[in-house]
């Protein structure tokens, strides 16, 4: 169990019994639709003080700014819903089996070359969950007498799947790169702890778009300390692929990198692909080496049909292969959006994390309490967002995080500005305010977009 990451330490009880109890409502929204621009969610009603729930029959529709539908792929109609039906009708939902027996479909042998092709590595391979992609492939690849140089601010998946591979543990600073070459440097002049032998291998973790700050790694600086030290890289571009980028692929291409720099990319399939699963990528060597030691590659039923293919005609989109620019168009909506959906956010006096390119934009509550308010508030005036607080976050600094999509419109959005403008003087969000709102909204998206 010491393998494991608990999500509440003995000591921090008090606030589940105390605080999560009354924010089931808030955690546990269902929903009755598509995860589309607009989603209907159920209305709860609660007679014994959040114990449990009823449901009035009543749904609310809101607009969704709470998922990672971040090119608006998450359609029921449309070139990727169909070629989804067309899949069930030729191969069914499921082949009932791992890959190594009797389940590895052409489908997903053509999904593994158009993925490795989009990113410009060797090869690829594909995982049918996301957070399994990166939790139970970590120890197929690190293992005792190897170091892992890991952001503070990584993901859970990433934390689960370092202590699970039994590799030592060091944590930097978030996005610090004097803290990670000090790390480094350390690291090759004293070697393992008590035996001082060499590190078999040193592997810088970073993720490309921070899920909970909105920030970007510096990879340009971290690919530098990476061969100064040759040391390797592990990249998890689940935020970030599709949605940075000239290309949407993410902060490789956000940044200029050249992919055979990474040594590993990772990414999920459930995010900009409006789809399920993840992926790793690199050389081939590496790659064949997962397919025979992952746990997830052997054990795990293979991807469906209908998911394959909802992601093969994702990429055709955003890749033009299918003859037009409606992917570049998503694209550019989406960084349109993020813009103008940012630097109004900052003008009304909120304080606003991350890149100014994020998708991922979280605005600081500071007070556990305000979690509640926030979120039920703005479900009342028809926008469903996501309020996120202890243990994804310190105690102290719970947030709301908006997700943005290319099907938001700008209508959306500008009553997103107004309902929040309520909820952030009701509940004293605002610092300071350097615009009224009612000149922001008669701003176009584009009047933000920056060259």
């Amino acid at each position: 169990m010491k393998n494991f990451v608990p999500l509440c330490q003995s000591f921090e009880c008090f606030y589940t019994r105390n605080l999560y109890k009354r924010l089931r409502d808030v955690f546990n929204q269902p929903i009755a639709s598509i995860a589309g621009p607009i989603v209907n969610v159920m209305e709860p009603v609660t007679d014994d003080y959040n114990w449990t729930f009823r449901f009035t029959g009543r749904n609310i529709p809101a607009i969704n700014l709470g998922s990672y539908n971040y090119l608006g792929f998450a359609e029921s109609n449309g070139p990727c819903a169909e070629a989804g039906i067309r899949s069930i009708e030729q191969y069914g939902i499921t082949t009932c089996s791992t890959r190594h027996e009797l389940g590895n479909q052409q489908y997903m042998i053509t999904l593994e070359k158009m993925v490795a092709d989009y990113l410009g590595v060797e090869d690829c391979i594909t995982f049918g969950m996301g957070f399994a992609t990166i939790a139970l492939n970590i120890p197929a690849i690190m293992g005792k007498g190897d170091l892992i140089l890991s952001d503070k601010l990584n993901h859970v998946s990433i934390i689960l799947g370092s202590r699970l591979s039994g590799a030592h543990i060091l944590r930097f600073n978030h996005n610090d790169m004097q803290d990670l070459e000090y790390q480094l440097r350390d690291a090759i002049v004293h070697g393992q702890p008590r035996r001082f032998r060499p590190w078999k291998r040193i592997v810088i973790i970073v993720e490309g778009i921070y899920s909970m700050e909105g920030s970007l790694c510096k990879l340009p600086e971290i690919v530098a300390l990476k061969k100064k030290y040759k040391a390797y890289l592990y990249i998890d571009e689940a935020h970030s692929i599709g949605t940075i980028g000239s290309h949407g692929r993410g902060v490789v291409d956000y940044c200029n990198v050249d992919p055979k720099d990474i040594g590993i990319h990772m990414g999920t399939f459930t995010k900009s692909f409006g789809s399920a699963g993840g992926y790793i990528a690199g050389k081939k060597s590496l790659i064949d080496y997962i397919r025979v030691h992952s746990h997830s590659a052997c054990y795990s039923s293979s991807m469906s049909a209908p998911i394959v293919y909802q992601i093969i005609s994702a990429l055709n989109i955003i890749t033009g292969r299918d003859g037009t620019d409606n992917g570049q168009k998503r694209i550019q909506q989406l960084a349109c959006n993020v813009h103008y959906f940012r630097r109004q956010l900052i003008d009304m006096g909120f304080v606003v994390y991350g890149n100014k390119d994020s998708a991922v934009v979280a605005v600081m509550l500071f007070l556990p309490i305000r979690i509640a308010a926030v979120n039920r508030e703005m479900l009342k005036r028809g926008c469903a967002v996501v309020t996120v607080g202890f243990p994804a976050t310190k105690i102290n600094e719970p947030r709301i995080r908006f997700c943005l999509s290319a099907s938001h419109t700008k209508e959306m959005l500008d009553h997103t500005f107004r309902a929040f403008d309520e909820v952030g003087y009701m509940t004293g969000l605002q610092c300071s305010k350097r615009k009224p709102l009612h000149r922001l909204v008669d701003l176009n998206p584009e009047d933000y977009l920056e060259d």
